[in-house]
């Protein structure tokens, strides 16, 4: 066997070659398996096209698998919710159960579930495979429901093309994303939300909490019924229009998947489906997830391999969403879920610790769904850093298009509660946003939902607090909240500026959203004050939240117009701990960062390229709540230095007002054309920067 490519490209996962190769093996057998030989996993992974209730020659047929079942009716409002003969399910073989029934006997919007007994017991359950699940206003119980309208819902013929360079991730809840104290609808967003998404730049929206949960609290990460859209926020082709309207705004639909866990509860979920306690989940002490009050895949089985694939398949083809991010990939990869464990050194993916089972799960699903869709996006939140997590199957890795840079959210937290303003180092912030393995990429971001929810602090609260609450009125001047605001600006462009394969923000963080999310539980009086976004604030032309928003909109814009962005290397011109002064050039923008506290520069110099440079962004700009203290007219030629010469680099002489950032467009002379028109014979040693100092 020839060396994976994966191996290659890192002499440092040589050790491990056995490993490696190892996983890589068990996944083509795997597939082979599945597939008998044929490698095609799209068609292995139509189980939600045969269980289920479906329509078939001029029928109703309703399957489902409970091999521990020894009976199973079909109940529901048809039925009077008890079980009849006629409604008696017949055992087909392989634990899986079958009902043919005549088309006037259900019908749309009747609600329907299972009875299933097992040796020594029976419960009611809600079918594994069902499409859509409700609960009663009243009682509060959730039935399954039948969705067979008159008219189904029919997509736009016009083909739709993700645009993923790069890619820019908005990510959202349904339910939060309205100003009012109530759970949003599908309709809402997509009329209210969607064009704010598309005014600010984003190209891709990340669905949170699609997977009907029974507690709306749990953020969507208990899920009961997986193939299930959550019925809280409307009905299935409201969510069908949803994304159809997306795509042809031209935004990508990223759905948040849950596959490294399941609710714990028996009726709404697939806790003791059919009675046993290892039909969908291990059966011993691996069964209950040590931290999450939740229940673990058996990935080893393979119908529960189908079930999962099976689940991949029905989003991408049912609803045409473009991907999915896969939560708690860390908990899959690992028997002890990587709780307590520091991943200090490569041995740490390599010594027994990880679950192949679920490895080989994860390289399937990512094989299946660029199967069925070969421009997909799969992202997985994975915090270990397991090496080849986002590089291709055929290199020796699991598959992922892009992982989550999980340590930059964690880095700006820690600056920020444990460091001075004057110990914010360049060196320190450029290592954190750039330290990735070359063949994989990643999705960067100063903070998502987890920094926003309750226990937690978004940057922006934790730079200014409660100050918030009494000075964003504009003309209000006050230093906590000047700080915050340029902070806040400048964590944004860094993080945006460095990607090497997208970005990613949480939903109202764009303009500094002041509040938490809390959602309605006990402990606040069922309350959803804080669970929803208050849009009213970016709107209103008193609010500096404005500044916020139309710095994020601005520097979003000017990343998404440049093609490929993601792949331009970084090249570093200035790294200098003691200004605090951070300065790369990508392609031909010019990225320049002054994180000084009170310093600012009056002709700092920097070595770059020669040529002309003019400022395109700045985040002192009076636009974005700053002072104004660059000019933005003036156009910048860099001065002659012999030294350098021979690298095509000349002095770069800026004005750099202390906490701000700036981006400027490099234009390379024209061939023949003076290199400098104000040639200075001046050499580096005589060229000085003068560090005025000047308060903001």
């Amino acid at each position: 066997m020839k060396t994976l490519k994966l191996i290659k490209n890192d002499p440092w996962l040589a050790p491990y070659k056995q490993a490696i190769e190892g996983r890589h093996n068990r996944a083509v057998e795997k597939i082979s398996e599945l597939t008998g030989g044929t490698g095609n996993l799209s068609d292995f992974a139509d189980g939600y096209l045969y269980f289920g209730l479906h329509k078939e020659n001029g029928h109703w047929v309703f399957r489902e698998w409970a091999p521990n079942a020894n009976a199973i009716y079909l109940i529901g409002n048809f039925s009077n919710w008890k079980e009849r003969p006629e409604y008696r399910l017949l055992a087909i073989g392989r634990g899986v159960w079958e009902i043919k029934l005549p088309l006037d006997t259900l019908h749309h919007l009747d609600f329907y579930k299972l009875s299933v007994h097992w040796p020594g017991g029976q419960g009611e359950r809600i079918p594994a495979w069902a499409t859509r699940v409700v609960q009663d206003p009243e009682t509060y119980i959730f039935s399954a429901q039948i969705w067979d309208p008159e008219k189904p819902f029919v997509f736009s013929k016009k083909p739709f093309r993700l645009q993923t360079s790069p890619l820019l991730i908005y990510e959202c809840h349904i339910g939060m994303a309205q100003q009012e104290e109530k759970v949003g609808s599908y309709t809402e967003f997509k009329e209210k939300i969607l064009p704010r998404i598309v005014a600010d730049g984003y190209n891709a929206i990340q669905i949170m909490a699609i997977q009907e949960h029974p507690y709306y609290g749990s953020f969507g990460y208990h899920v009961s019924s997986f193939f299930a859209p959550s019925s809280r926020f409307g009905t299935p082709d409201e969510l069908k229009s949803l994304i159809d309207e997306a795509h042809k705004m031209g935004i990508a639909v990223i759905m948040d998947i849950v596959h490294s866990h399941a609710v714990k509860n028996e009726v709404e979920g697939l806790g003791r489906f059919d009675g046993s306690y290892n039909q969908y989940f291990y059966g011993d002490h691996r069964r209950e997830h040590p931290a999450w009050d939740s229940l673990c895949f058996d990935y080893g089985k393979n119908d529960v391999i189908h079930f999962l694939l099976s689940n991949c398949k029905y989003w991408l083809d049912e609803f045409r969403f473009d991907g999915f991010r896969f939560d708690g990939v860390t908990s899959m990869l690992y028997y002890n879920h990587g709780l307590g464990q520091a991943f200090g050194s490569y041995d740490d993916y390599y010594n027994g610790g990880q679950d192949d089972n679920a490895i080989v799960y994860l390289t399937l699903a990512n094989e299946l769904i660029h199967q069925v869709n070969p421009r997909a996006i799969t992202i997985a939140e994975e915090m270990s850093g397991m090496p080849g997590l986002a590089a291709k199957f055929n290199d020796g890795g699991i598959g992922f298009d892009y992982r989550m840079a999980m340590g930059i959210p964690d880095f700006w937290i820690k600056t920020i509660k444990e460091k001075k303003d004057e110990d914010w180092k360049p060196t320190a912030i450029f290592w954190e946003l750039t330290n990735r393995r070359s063949d994989e990429k990643t999705i960067n971001y100063a903070e998502s939902h987890d920094q926003a929810l309750v226990g937690d602090k978004t940057i922006i609260f934790r730079l200014i607090d409660d100050v918030m609450y009494w000075h964003m009125s504009k003309g209000d001047t006050n230093l906590i909240v000047d700080r915050g605001m340029a902070l806040h600006k400048m964590i944004r462009l860094v993080t945006l500026s460095t990607i090497n394969g997208g970005y990613l923000n949480f939903m109202g963080n764009e303009f500094g959203h002041p509040e938490w999310i809390d959602f309605p539980r006990q402990g606040n009086g069922w309350s959803y004050k804080y669970a929803r976004r208050q849009w009213d604030l970016v709107d209103r032309n008193d609010l500096k939240y404005q500044y916020l928003g139309a710095f994020d909109e601005a520097m979003i814009h000017i990343i998404s117009q440049k093609k490929k962005f993601e792949r331009t290397p970084i090249v570093k011109l200035c790294e200098n701990d003691g200004d605090q002064v951070l300065a790369f050039l990508r392609d031909d923008l010019l990225f320049v960062f002054n994180f000084h506290p009170f310093k600012s520069f009056n002709g700092y110099g920097i070595l770059a390229p020669t040529g002309e440079y003019e400022h395109i962004l700045s985040s002192d700009d009076p636009a974005f709540g700053g002072y104004g203290l660059i000019d933005m007219k003036v156009k910048h030629l860099t001065r002659h230095d012999p030294l350098f010469e021979k690298d095509n680099k000349e002095w770069l002489m800026l004005y750099l007002p202390a906490r701000t950032a700036q981006i400027l467009r490099w234009k390379k002379p024209e061939p023949g054309e003076t290199k400098n028109a104000s040639k200075s014979k001046k050499s580096a040693g005589s060229i000085k920067k003068e560090n005025k100092s000047k308060k903001k």
